[in-house]
């Protein structure tokens, strides 16, 4: 498996300072979710290149994938984002769900996203990207959001049936939604293109809380899983010092 780190964890720093640390880390790419915010992307991308590491995902310009009246909106902006991540490199493009919306039968809503998500699929097939899908908890961080569950998320992602549309399977929020991670994180690695990692409460970096990332990762790795790992945390420490810590008593052992 492969390590990123996320925009911020360096807070007030740029994303080039973010990559030159992901190198000094001997980590593999930088998840930066605003890509619109970068300016030159082409400046960026020689940077990447200067480097040695680049950008491993984005965000999609819009979340709403339940709202029928929103597709084509969601759509162009993966079209943008699309074209951003040929100028970056970048092969994965996370989106959220969006908000129940009150009064509409959730089978319609489901339905609504799922045809979205068919639509998606041969665009980014054609610019050989994955679509990421993610489910967020709604006790904590996210109330509303329409997909929260494992079970849900994997069978909306069996319909769509290709393979260019897949999840991020983020362990911070599915340890609220549903707690048994070991069990959900590997049963749905088939349709998993990317995990991201926090501990629990507090979503800080692994070690600070009540999840065992040693055996959560070995547990992934074990599934043949060789993508990215995204530490998508605060953290209670240096930063620098944290992610020495994290290399040492976890990414060390697997």
């Amino acid at each position: 498996m492969k390590f990123s780190l996320c925009i911020g964890a360096y807070p007030g720093k740029d994303v080039i300072y973010h990559l030159e640390k992901i190198k000094e880390h001997g980590f593999d790419g930088l998840e930066y979710y605003g890509w619109w915010e970068l300016g030159d992307l082409k400046a960026i991308a020689r940077e990447q290149e200067r480097i040695g590491v680049g950008i491993s995902a984005v965000c999609t310009r819009s979340f709403n994938l339940i709202d029928e009246r929103q597709r084509d909106v969601f759509i162009d902006g993966l079209k943008q984002t699309i074209e951003a991540c040929r100028t970056l490199g970048t092969k994965s493009v996370i989106t959220q769900t969006g908000q129940v919306m009150d009064g509409l039968p959730r089978a319609f809503q489901r339905k609504a996203m799922v045809e979205t998500l068919k639509r998606c699929a041969p665009i980014c097939e054609q610019a050989g990207i994955v679509l990421e899908v993610e489910p967020l908890n709604g006790i904590v961080d996210h109330q509303g959001h329409f997909v929260q569950y494992s079970y849900e998320a994997a069978d909306i992602i069996d319909q769509v049936d290709n393979p260019h549309v897949k999840l991020v399977f983020d362990v911070y929020h599915q340890q609220i939604t549903e707690g048994n991670v070991i069990s959900n994180a590997t049963r749905y690695s088939s349709r998993i293109n990317h995990y991201h990692i926090a501990d629990n409460p507090g979503r800080k970096q692994p070690g600070t809380g009540e999840l065992n990332y040693l055996n959560i990762l070995r547990a992934i790795r074990d599934t043949g899983f060789d993508g990215f790992v995204g530490l998508e945390c605060g953290y209670t420490i240096d930063t620098d010092e944290a992610i020495i810590q994290f290399k040492r008593d976890i990414a060390a052992n697997l």
